[in-house]
């Protein structure tokens, strides 16, 4: 078998407050989504700057403490690996996403809760809060059709 390796370190901006969920089995799952900026000179000369928009899923007590402590706006580094998933919508059609599966995720601006050090993480200052945890994604996470998610994946 060939060697492989999947690993993703993303820093952007969250573009919406976390979203917090537990699946059937009582695991937490957070999602959010964030901005990253990329500038660059085009052929011609011109000055450019695209924005991706990616998906992040966190499990257990990261989830929880991403949940409690990022908002809108906030910058956060992302570790983790890609991650892609289908699913059948509710209106029977197939879809498909690639997200980041994050295993380490550090808080680099002050926002939600965080902003005085009494409210940070044990153990952290208010300004950098580093939240790493090992953790298998449950087996019980598959998509469950009868629930109205929107556009997002079901867990």
């Amino acid at each position: 078998m060939a060697a492989s390796f999947n690993k993703v370190l993303l820093l952007g901006n969250l573009t919406r407050d976390p979203e917090l969920r537990y699946i059937p089995s009582g695991q937490a799952v957070t999602t959010f989504s964030i901005a990253i900026n990329r500038s660059y000179t085009s052929q011609t000369g011109e000055r450019k700057e695209e924005v991706s928009f990616i998906r992040v899923v966190v499990w257990g007590r990261i989830a929880e403490t991403c949940n409690e402590y990022l908002k809108k706006g906030s910058q956060v580094f992302v570790e983790g690996r890609l991650q892609s998933r289908s699913w059948e919508a509710q209106d029977g059609t197939k879809r498909n996403t690639i997200e980041v599966v994050a295993q380490s995720v550090q808080f680099l601006s002050r926002g939600g809760k965080a902003q005085s050090s009494s409210a940070a993480p044990a153990g952290t200052s208010s300004d950098d809060a580093i939240i790493d945890d090992s953790f298998e994604v449950p087996a019980g996470n598959k998509s469950n059709p009868s629930q109205d998610l929107g556009e997002e994946p079901p867990f």
